[in-house]
């Protein structure tokens, strides 16, 4: 079974990777919605997989980091792009929200997305 939850959050970037003159390279901002979600099977007597309340806790103190900031001052996002945002989302959260499968991130006035489902362990 999986649930999720999600939250919205402003943010000015630049892409220090954008070639020179694209408009990516320049600062602008973004309104950014971002589904996190959980794997696992209900709790028998709760009925419930993760209590809302519990994700929303761990959910906001990441999004307060990102919210009406300069992504690219914040530690790990100087190259904010959605790959990267979505892996530093997941380095913040994977240890505070029990189940974590998936972190999908979009812009929401772009048609563009990311969906990151953890590291790959494959290697190892």
């Amino acid at each position: 079974m999986r649930i999720y939850k999600e939250f919205t959050f402003e943010g000015a970037h630049f892409l220090p990777s954008a070639p020179e003159g694209h408009p990516n390279g320049r600062i602008h901002g973004h309104s950014f919605r971002v589904r996190v979600s959980v794997d696992g099977e209900p709790d028998p007597e709760t009925g419930l997989l993760v209590h809302f309340d519990d994700m929303k806790a761990a959910l906001e103190d990441a999004r307060g980091t990102l919210d009406h900031n300069f992504l690219n001052d914040i530690a790990g996002l100087e190259n904010p792009t959605l790959e990267l945002i979505s892996r530093w989302l997941w380095d913040r959260l994977h240890n505070r929200v029990q189940g974590l499968a998936e972190i999908a991130i979009s812009r929401d006035t772009c048609g563009e997305g990311c969906v990151y489902s953890g590291p790959d362990t494959s290697a190892h």
